[in-house]
Parts: structure tokens; C-alpha cells; sequence
């Protein structure tokens, strides 16, 4: 159904006219030589836009408009003298109104610009938002849908011309072979960080704060990965039960950072404040030799399915924006889960992706991408591609290809896994490596204890070796092993902790009754269901027979098993923040609407939790002193020119080399790494992922003793007597080639070859 709402109605008087803006096609509002701003914006099936602003507040606010000229290639532009940073400003669009056709025009809707880099209020979920009539309820009044007469210039944020005014410090430019990922939440991460000044709590500053950077630092954290800061707008069904996006994957704008987290002083002294301390903060991690990474959300924003709130994209044309179906009807396609899906087989949405990201790059300082649901990005109408021209321009673009892009290879569309398959430049994050180190160490103990067996040690041997069978073949075998972003947790699903201490999702503080998250968590709770994290609690809780401390420290043990085989496997580890320390968050495995201390981080660290992370200081601290730890080239079994010895060798418990049975049935094993082309000593990895204690004979290193460095069964470091990584190989115990040692049920040892005397 046609409709237009009366231009007459809503322009205001009086109506002013722009001139031409000499370059239309930079989309965008940019201050301009000539003392005024050049505007761009795309509405391709529209018959008119005004350039919106507004003087005064309140009551007396009174608003002026400029009919832009057009459109041009869809472009509609002008050039205002006269208007400066600082200016706040949105559009509204006529056009025609047929939401059967995938058309919203409503020119009483205030809509922000697509290319906005500063953001000045926040979004009102009332039924002026809509560009439908809605009742009290948000739902649609009338179907077919009936355009609102409601002006939302008093409930829609609006976009505002900001500037960069210093220069950010560089990026250190961090080898893929020394990346080590630290993915958290600004908010969650400061909340509640000891010492932190109150005011800096949960805020950029707060995560350049010098006691924030100090712990990073000290971590061994070479390269943080946020949580989305784009700019983000919350759903209406989490605001009806007084919910929030907090993780923030809901994009309200793509070019400007997130209001909230910056400091309260910052917010109060306007977007172009917020926008210095975002780059502060960058400047100041660069500083001290960190990588800043953005996940970041391309694949839909915050305005939903075709009932959604109308706040840009949809406003200004959604045929463009969103993926629609062909029928009449058309429906928004839906391959995201959240009710549109940006249409990626459209030009000027992979150019306003591109335009985005070099923006984040080049003026924000930011040095890499991890892609949410990046299935999406690469597909096309007929399907996903590894060759679609976004990934082309990404890849020969001469900023974008220097960043690390890292893609969450699948969405929920039809063919949306797509491990393995994304092209150079990307890394991707391997589902299969987190699920094959939860069933080895976890669930395989779990369906041992219950007669079923586990698995061998074929699969992951594949995943400690950089998982050749997804990143060795085509689209991007050239990528070797850093193609591998190896996690065993995420912001989405159990934390490292609850992996071990809940079998069941425990969500329900989200009010959805315990329906929303995965319940496949491949976990295991050691017996007990939700006694948290080892504490001195659970210790005193314990009966006289100690049954809850041997679940404490069964808990503790598989903790450290996984943290050790995540710091051995060729490959880029990935932890998220607590986990280092066991952090909770008391079962619920999917916490993306919790604002509140099931999300934050707990800083007030228990004995247990001290010594778990000077285990984790430790393991990062090896990987990055022995480069042998983290080979960069897929590893052949083959000797080197030069060595004697293969890259990689496998063995059995007593030293003999395994069979094809072996590698499907033993849990006993060993995994042995010449250090001869890393110029390192060589590494003896020994697994005993069975219930019994086992005997295992030593192989040969290249004629030197072994030297036991890390052993799962110590609580820490010093319970092996070893004080620092610089002092593990002569603290460490050794042992001949050769020799028998025991080792614990459900436990991993590190060993080094001794240097040579006088290396």
C-alpha cells in the first residue's frame, strides 16, 4: 500500500536550500574548508531528504532544514556554510510508503546518518521511534502497516560533526606467532578492578587506567579484543523486563563508539570528549605495547524484523540496507537471529562496512577485527562465498590488510559453517578445536565414569598441532596455524570455571526461563552441579571422608589441563578475561542482558584463585619465551635440513611410536616438538587423561635431559619448586631420556630439553 505523509506537515518554515557538496560521493557530514559542512547520504528509492538541525532546547527547541540535492547514484548531498563541529543532526526522508515492497520512507521520523561519528542522546523505545503506527505495546496497530504521525525528533538520538584532534600513538604491530588474545567487556572488566578510582570504573579511561595496564602486562596479554563498542541501542522485550544489551550486539551506529562506557565527565562535555577518551585509551595500550581489537557487528543492526523501531537504515532504505525476500509480501531475511539481516550483495553496504572499518582504523587507531557471525558478510543471494568482493577489497585494501581480521565463521543461514573456509587475511575462531579439547578433558572423563569410554588421541593431536584439516586446503592454506583462534570459552557460554562446575545452564536471570543459551556445553561438573570455582568455602564445606576438596581440586586440575594444552597448540590462544583466575558467573552461560556482578568481574581473588593465576602468568610467560611452544608453519613429521630429529613426534606411554588403534583408543601419550628450527630447546608434552596413575618412558631429546617445567597436578608453579619462568630449566627437575616417570590420573606434564652446557 502507497502512502505519503504530508511534506507540509512537517517542514518548517523557513526552507533553506544548500549548495552543491563538491564531492557527493563521500557519504557523510564533514567540516569543510569554507567555514561549513559537506553532506552525503544514500536513499536511493526516496523523492526527498532534508538535512535536519536544531537550535534551542526544550520546549523553545526550534528546528531548520536544507532539501539536499539529488539524488546523484542514489546520493542525496549539499554543502551549508555556516555550521561547524559540534553541530547535532539527523534526516528525514520522503518517499514512498510500502512496507509490502521493503519501503519505510516517513519524513517524521528523525533518523540518524549511517556515517555518524558522534552520537548525542539516547534512543526513547516509544511509539514515535516506529515509522508505523504502534499501540502501547509496541505492537503493529493496523496490518497492512500504517504510517505514524508521531515526530520522533525528542525520543531519537541524533547524530553530531566531531573531529580527531590529536594523533593516536601507533599500534605495536604484534606477530600473529606472539598474539595472545584477551577477549573482554570495558565495562566488566573495570567495574570492579581494585583500586581503580570510582569515577574510572567501567569506562575507557578506566581500561587505560596504569594499575589495568600493569595487570595486562603482567598476564602476558599482548592484544585485547573488546566486546562491541559501536555504538549500541537495546531490544524492546529486554527494556519491558528492565534488561539490557550488555554485551552490545545490537549496533545502533558503525562509526561511533559507545556513549556509556566513556566517563560521566566526558558524556557531559559532548560526543567529541567521548570520542578523545576512546583514542586516549588507544594510544595509552599502544603505548605500553597492546593491541586494541573491536568485535564488531556488520551483519544487522538494532532495528529488528520489518516491526522494529526505526531509527536509520530502515528510514532511509531499507530495500538497500536489508535483505529481503523476492515474494509479495516481501519479509526481512533473517539469517542472524535478530530479525534483519544487512544485505551484503548490495554495493553500498559492503562500501559502508569498508568505509567503517578503515575508519576504525586509520582516525580511532584500532589494529584488528573479530567479525560477528561472519558468515553473513560473505554471503551473496545465491549463498556464502570465501571470494565475495568484501572479502576481495578487505584483503587488497592497503590499511585493512595490515590489521588482523578474525572471523566467527557462521551464522544460523542455510551453509552458515563455515570453519576453515574463510581467505587470507582472516583468522578465524576454531569451534571445532574449543569442542575438541572440552570432550577430551571434560566430557570424555565424565562418559568414562559412567562405562561409556572416551576418545583417543587422534583429534587432538589435530588441534595441538594447528588443525591442518581446516586451515591447511583451500580458500587460505598460505595462512598456516595462526589461521587457528584457539578457545576453549568465550563471552558466549560457560566460563573456563563453570565448563567444570555445571553440567545444566543456570539462566535464569534473564527471564526467558532458563530457555535462551546452548544447552550442548560439552561441560562437566566433577559430580556436584553449581558448587562454584574452588574456594576456601567449598574446602570448609567439605565432610569428613573430603569428598568436596577432591571435587575442588578435580575441578582446579582439568582448569589447568586446559590452559596448558591452550598455551602448547600451535595456533593463536584466546582466554577470556577471569578466566585466568576461574572466574564465575554462577552457570549462566549466556549473560549477554546482564548488567550486574553475574557479568563483572570478581577482583576479590581467593588463595585457590591467586594460585591458579600465577599458573596462568607462568604458561604465558613459557609460550612466549620458547618459540617451540608455538610453531608458525603446520608441522610435517619430517626432519628439517640440518636436524636430526622429526619437527613432531608421537609416542605411547613406553616410549614406542603409536599405531592406528592407538590413535583412536590411547588416552596415554606423548607429543614431542624439535626446538631446532626455533633455535629453543626442545618440548615433551605428556598426557594421561585416564582415571589411573601412569607409567611413562621418556624418548629422546636432542642428548639432553629433560627438565620437568609444568605439571598439572601442582596447585602453582612453586609447588614443582620452580619461582620464575627465567629459572624453570634449572629448578625444574630432570630427567634422562629413557627413564620411567609416574604421573597423576586426569593430568598433563610439560618437559624442556636442558640446554647444552655453556647456550
Amino acid at each position: 500500500m502507497l502512502h505519503s505523509l504530508s511534506q507540509a506537515v512537517l517542514r518548517p518554515s523557513p526552507y533553506l536550500a544548500p549548495r552543491d557538496n563538491p564531492d557527493p560521493h563521500r557519504l557523510g557530514v564533514y567540516p569543510n574548508a569554507r567555514g561549513g559542512l559537506d553532506i552525503a547520504v544514500v536513499a536511493a528509492h526516496a523523492t526527498g531528504v532534508d538535512f535536519c538541525i536544531f537550535e534551542g532546547t526544550g520546549r523553545g527547541e526550534r528546528e531548520r532544514r536544507w532539501r539536499l540535492r539529488g539524488p546523484v547514484e542514489g546520493i542525496w548531498h549539499g554543502s551549508i556554510d555556516g555550521l561547524f563541529e559540534g553541530t547535532a543532526y539527523g534526516f528525514r526522508v520522503f518517499g514512498p510508503w510500502d512496507p509490502d515492497n521493503g519501503l519505510y520512507h516517513n519524513p517524521a521520523k528523525l533518523l540518524l546518518d549511517p556515517y555518524g561519528r558522534g552520537l548525542a542522546g539516547e534512543p526513547d523505545l516509544s511509539p514515535a521511534l516506529h515509522a508505523h503506527q504502534v499501540d502501547h505495546e509496541l505492537y503493529p496497530a493496523a496490518y497492512p502497516l500504517a504510517p505514524s504521525p508521531l515526530n520522533s525528533a525528542r525520543h531519537a538520538p541524533r547524530s553530531v560533526v566531531v573531529g580527531n584532534h590529536f594523533e593516536v600513538v601507533p599500534g605495536p604491530r604484534i606477530s600473529w606467532d606472539e598474539t595472545v588474545i584477551y577477549e573482554t567487556h570495558v565495562k566488566g572488566f573495570t567495574r570492579n578492578f581494585p583500586d581503580l578510582p570510582e569515577d574510572l570504573q567501567g569506562t575507557y579511561a578506566g581500561l587505560a587506567h596504569p594499575k589495568v595496564v600493569q595487570y595486562l602486562k603482567d598476564l602476558g596479554i599482548t592484544t585485547v579484543e573488546l566486546l562491541p563498542v559501536h555504538a549500541k541501542m537495546d531490544e524492546p522485550f529486554l527494556t519491558d523486563r528492565g534488561l539490557t544489551n550488555y554485551w552490545g550486539y545490537s549496533t545502533l551506529s558503525f562509526f561511533a563508539p559507545e556513549p556509556s562506557y566513556a566517563t560521566a565527565s566526558a558524556r557531559q562535555r559532548g560526543p567529541q570528549a567521548v570520542i578523545d577518551e576512546f583514542r586516549g585509551m588507544v594510544s595509552i595500550l599502544h603505548q605500553a605495547g597492546i593491541e586494541v581489537l573491536l568485535d564488531v557487528v556488520y551483519n544487522h543492526t538494532c532495528e529488528g524484523g520489518d516491526a522494529g523501531p526505526t531509527v536509520c537504515w530502515r528510514g532511509l532504505d531499507s530495500l538497500t540496507y536489508y535483505r529481503y525476500t523476492n515474494d509479495h509480501p516481501r519479509h526481512s531475511i533473517d539469517e542472524t537471529g535478530t530479525g534483519n539481516t544487512l544485505n551484503f550483495s548490495n554495493p553500498r553496504v559492503v562500501q559502508m562496512t569498508l568505509d567503517s572499518l578503515r575508519y576504525w582504523v586509520r582516525e580511532m587507531g584500532i589494529d584488528g577485527f573479530r567479525f560477528d557471525l561472519a558468515t553473513t558478510l560473505g554471503r551473496l543471494d545465491n549463498g556464502y562465498t570465501p571470494y565475495h568482493p568484501l572479502f576481495v577489497a578487505m584483503a587488497a585494501d592497503p590499511v585493512l590488510r595490515e590489521a588482523k581480521l578474525i572471523a566467527e565463521p557462521w551464522d544460523i543461514g542455510l551453509g552458515g559453517w563455515q570453519t576453515g573456509n574463510f581467505p587470507i587475511p582472516f583468522s578465524e575462531w576454531n569451534d571445532r578445536y574449543r569442542d575438541s579439547l572440552r570432550t577430551f578433558w571434560l566430557v570424555d572423563f565424565k562418559n568414562i565414569l559412567a562405562g561409556r569410554g572416551g576418545h583417543g588421541s587422534s583429534d587432538l593431536a589435530t588441534r595441538l598441532s594447528g588443525s591442518s584439516d581446516l586451515f591447511g586446503r583451500p580458500p587460505g592454506p598460505q595462512r598456516g596455524p595462526r589461521a587457528s583462534i584457539n578457545f576453549v570459552s568465550a563471552h558466549d557460554g560457560f566460563t573456563l570455571a563453570d565448563l567444570t562446575a555445571y553440567e545444566h545452564k543456570h539462566n535464569m536471570a534473564n527471564l526467558e526461563n532458563n530457555q535462551d543459551g546452548s544447552s550442548n556445553n560439552l561441560s562437566w561438573n566433577h559430580g556436584v552441579e553449581g558448587i562454584s570455582y574452588a574456594t576456601e568455602m567449598d574446602v570448609d564445606m567439605a565432610d569428613s571422608s573430603g569428598v568436596v576438596e577432591d571435587i575442588v581440586f578435580a575441578r582446579e586440575r582439568s582448569i589447568r589441563n586446559l590452559l596448558a594444552t591452550v598455551m602448547i597448540s600451535a595456533g593463536t590462544p584466546m582466554i577470556v578475561a577471569g578466566d585466568e583466575f576461574a572466574r564465575t558467573q554462577f552457570g549462566n552461560n549466556n549473560a549477554y542482558c546482564q548488567d550486574s556482578p553475574i557479568s563483572w568481574i570478581n577482583w576479590d581473588l581467593t588463595k585457590s584463585q591467586q594460585h591458579l593465576l600465577q599458573t596462568s602468568r607462568y604458561l604465558l610467560a613459557l609460550r612466549r619465551r620458547h618459540p617451540v611452544l608455538r610453531p608458525n608453519t603446520f608441522l610435517t613429521g619430517q626432519a628439517p635440513d640440518g636436524d636430526t630429529m622429526p619437527d613432531v613426534s608421537w609416542f605411547r606411554a613406553d616410549g614406542s611410536v603409536p599405531d592406528g588403534a592407538d590413535w583412536e583408543n590411547n588416552r596415554t601419550f606423548q607429543m614431542r616438538r624439535s626446538g631446532y628450527r626455533h633455535g629453543d630447546v626442545d618440548l615433551l608434552a605428556v598426557f594421561n587423561a585416564t582415571l589411573d596413575t601412569a607409567e611413562v618412558t621418556l624418548p629422546d631429546s636432542h642428548g639432553s635431559p629433560w627438565v620437568l617445567v609444568v605439571d598439572s597436578s601442582w596447585p602453582r608453579p612453586k609447588t614443582g619448586g620452580i619461582t620464575s619462568v627465567e629459572t624453570a630449566l634449572d629448578q625444574g627437575e630432570q630427567f634422562t631420556p629413557g627413564q620411567q616417570v609416574q604421573m597423576e590420573p586426569q593430568s598433563l606434564q610439560l618437559y624442556f630439553s636442558a640446554p647444552a652446557t655453556g647456550s
